[in-house]
């Protein structure tokens, strides 16, 4: 029998519960795996990514209630989702995207107390026998590899 090792999971299978909105959370980019800042959201890199690349947009501002969020955060988001698209199909040659909001634990947000988009990349074929006999997903490439390999990538956003 072959094993499949993925030692970075037993952080999530033993971590504590967070105390801290990791969509408010502050310090290091690179260790909280954010890629862009503006001055109404972020964009970071989802430490549990159904695929590699599977990025997170939020607003700034901590709030659940796609309602009550104004014009310009709603237009900002959009904008977001766009640009993180973009560079997820230039830098690794997505074929597809799902792009969703969980609205509330039952709608399966796993952060339901601050809104937040989800960017997959797809690609054909990624759901192989692992996902579906197993319930596992195999993730190619380390959070920080893909973090370094598209940091660059949104820097040129915020320079052009």
């Amino acid at each position: 029998m072959d094993n499949l090792w993925a030692p970075w999971r037993v952080e999530y299978l033993t971590q504590p519960p967070a105390t801290e909105c990791i969509f408010c959370a502050q310090g290091n980019d690179r260790e909280l795996l954010i890629l862009r800042r503006t001055r109404l959201s972020r964009v970071m890199l989802n430490r549990y990514p159904y695929s590699n690349g599977h990025l997170l947009i939020s607003l700034n501002r901590h709030s659940a209630d796609l309602g009550e969020l104004t014009a310009d955060e709603l237009l900002e988001l959009m904008r977001e989702v766009a640009l993180c698209r973009d560079i997820l199909a230039r830098s690794s040659g997505a074929q597809g995207f799902n792009i969703g909001i969980n609205l509330g634990k039952a709608a399966g947000a796993g952060v339901e107390d601050h809104l937040h988009l989800h960017v997959v990349p797809r690609w054909y074929g990624d759901s192989n026998f692992m996902t579906v006999v197993a319930d596992v997903r195999v993730i190619p490439e380390a959070l920080l590899a893909t973090y370094d390999r598209l940091l660059p990538f949104f820097q040129a956003a915020v320079e052009g």
